[in-house]
C-alpha cells in the first residue's frame, strides 16, 4: 500500500474480522483510514463510522451523521434474527435512533480520499449508488471473523433509513464464484417467483465488478418478512417448485449418461490433485454410477442452500434467498436431502455420518411427495453427499479452507456407504 493508505491506526493491517472487513470494503490504496486519528495531508473525510463495540471486539461499522440510518442498520430485519441478537441490536438501535451512537465513545472509522479524487473512483459504496441511480446512499457493514468463504454485506440505506439493498461482495476466487452464481440465479428465477407455486426471491438489482471484487446487489426483502420455524417441516411443494422452476414435472432419466454424472466425474478427477484425497473421489463416483447408474430420477434445479435460515414468510407468500449455491441438471429432491443435512450439522452440531443418516431419514419421510420411491431416495442421498462434499472441495480448492465438519469425515462416510 501507499505510505498514505498505511497511516497510522489503519484497520486493514490487523488480522482479525475489522481488518478483513475494511481490507474488503476499501480495498482502494488510494483509500486513507485511519481511527481516532486525523486523516494525512491532502486527504478529505468522505464518510465515518462508528466501530461498535470496540476495534478489538468490532461487530459494527455504523453510519455516523444519520442517526435514523444507524438505527435501520441495527432494527432491519431483527425478527429474522435470534433472540439474544434481537435484544442486542434492539437496545442499539433505539439508543441511536436519537443520537446517542453518534455521541458515544466507540471509536470512530474516518474514510479520506486524496482531495480532487472524486469518491466514486475509489469507494466501493458510492460506486453502487451510482449504479443504482441513488445519491447519496449510506452503508453499514456488520464485523465477522475472518473467513474465507464468508462475503461482508454492505447494508444500503437512503436518508430516511429506508433499505435500499445489499451489496454482496466477492473477494476472492470462492466468493467471487459465489456472488457470480447467486446473480446469474436470482436473474433466472426472476420470472419463475410466485409461479406454481414457487417462493418469491428479492430481485437482483444490478452486478459489477470493482477493484477486482464482483459485487451484486440486492434488493431488500420485505420489512415485515418473518422467518420460518428452524423446527417447521420442510416446505415440499416451494422446493418441488424451484426444482421445476414453477413448471410441470419432466421426464426422468437414468443417472448414467447424465450431465450430472459428468459433472461428477469431472470434478472429483480434477480433486484427484489435491493433497490428501488421491484417487478418493474418483472412486466415490465411480461406486455411485455402479450403483445407481440404471435407475432414472427426475432432474431439474436447486436452490443450493435450501434451510429454514434462508426462508421466510410475508404476507403469506414464502420467500427464498441466498441463491449462491444454485444450479441446474441435478436430481429433484437434492433441497430436502440438503435441508436434512444442514439441520443435523449445523443446528444440531451432528457428526457428517449421523447428518446422512437424517438425510436417508428425510427422504423417507417425505420423499414420495417428490416422486422418489426407495430406489430413487437412495440415489438422491448417495448423490448429493457426493455433490456436498465436491462442494466443500471447491471452496478448498478456490482459497476458501476445508470446512473441518465435512472433511475428511463426509468422504469417510461416502466411502463407508459405498462399501469401498
Amino acid at each position: 500500500m501507499t505510505t498514505a493508505a498505511t497511516a497510522t491506526a489503519d484497520p486493514r493491517s490487523r488480522g482479525d474480522g475489522l481488518g478483513w472487513v475494511t481490507r474488503a470494503v476499501f480495498g482502494d490504496e488510494r483509500i486513507a483510514l485511519s481511527v481516532d486519528a486525523e486523516p494525512p495531508a491532502g486527504h478529505t473525510v468522505v464518510a465515518r463510522y462508528a466501530v461498535v463495540p470496540s476495534i478489538a471486539r468490532a461487530r459494527f461499522l455504523l453510519p455516523l451523521g444519520a442517526p435514523r440510518v444507524t438505527a435501520a442498520a441495527l432494527l432491519a430485519y431483527n425478527a429474522l434474527r435470534p433472540a439474544k441478537v434481537r435484544a442486542v441490536r434492539a437496545a442499539l438501535g433505539a439508543a441511536a435512533r436519537v443520537g446517542i451512537v453518534d455521541r458515544a465513545s466507540f471509536p470512530v472509522l474516518a474514510v479520506a480520499v486524496p482531495t480532487g479524487l472524486d469518491p466514486a473512483e475509489a469507494l466501493l459504496a458510492v460506486r453502487v449508488a451510482a449504479a443504482l441511480g441513488d445519491e447519496p446512499l449510506y452503508a453499514a457493514c456488520g464485523v465477522r471473523p475472518p473467513d474465507p468463504n464468508h462475503k461482508p454485506t454492505l447494508q444500503l440505506f437512503d436518508g430516511t433509513g429506508a433499505p435500499r439493498g445489499y451489496a454482496k461482495i466477492g473477494w476472492n476466487d470462492a466468493t467471487r464464484a459465489l456472488v457470480t452464481t447467486e446473480a446469474a440465479a436470482l436473474r433466472e428465477v426472476a420470472a419463475a417467483a410466485g409461479v406454481g407455486g414457487h417462493p418469491g426471491t428479492p430481485r437482483l438489482l444490478t452486478e459489477l465488478s470493482f477493484a477486482g471484487q464482483v459485487v451484486a446487489v440486492v434488493e431488500p426483502l420485505p420489512a415485515r418478512i418473518r422467518g420460518v420455524p428452524v423446527d417447521g417441516p420442510p416446505e415440499i411443494g416451494a422446493l418441488l417448485a424451484v426444482a421445476r422452476r414453477g413448471g410441470p414435472a419432466t421426464a426422468s432419466r437414468p443417472l448414467a449418461g447424465s450431465a450430472f454424472l459428468a459433472r461428477l466425474t469431472e470434478q472429483a478427477q480434477r480433486s484427484a490433485a489435491t493433497e490428501g484425497v488421491g484417487e478418493r473421489a474418483v472412486t466415490a463416483v465411480a461406486a455411485l454410477a455402479r450403483r445407481h447408474g440404471d435407475v432414472a430420477v427426475e432432474f431439474g434445479h436447486w436452490h443450493g442452500d435450501w434451510v429454514p435460515w434462508n426462508l421466510g414468510r410475508h404476507d403469506g407468500e414464502l420467500i427464498a434467498w441466498d441463491w449462491e449455491h444454485s444450479g441446474p441438471e441435478v436430481p429433484v429432491g437434492f433441497d430436502l436431502a440438503h435441508d436434512a443435512f444442514q439441520r443435523s450439522v449445523v443446528l444440531r452440531g451432528e457428526p457428517a455420518a449421523q447428518a446422512a443418516g437424517q438425510v436417508d431419514a428425510g427422504l423417507a419421510r417425505h420423499g414420495a411427495a417428490l416422486g422418489l420411491d426407495q430406489a430413487r431416495q437412495r440415489l438422491v442421498a448417495d448423490a448429493y453427499l457426493v455433490e456436498m462434499w465436491l462442494r466443500t472441495w471447491r471452496l478448498a480448492d478456490a482459497g476458501a479452507g476445508w470446512n473441518p465438519a465435512l472433511h475428511p469425515a463426509l468422504l469417510e462416510t461416502i466411502e463407508k456407504r459405498d462399501g469401498s
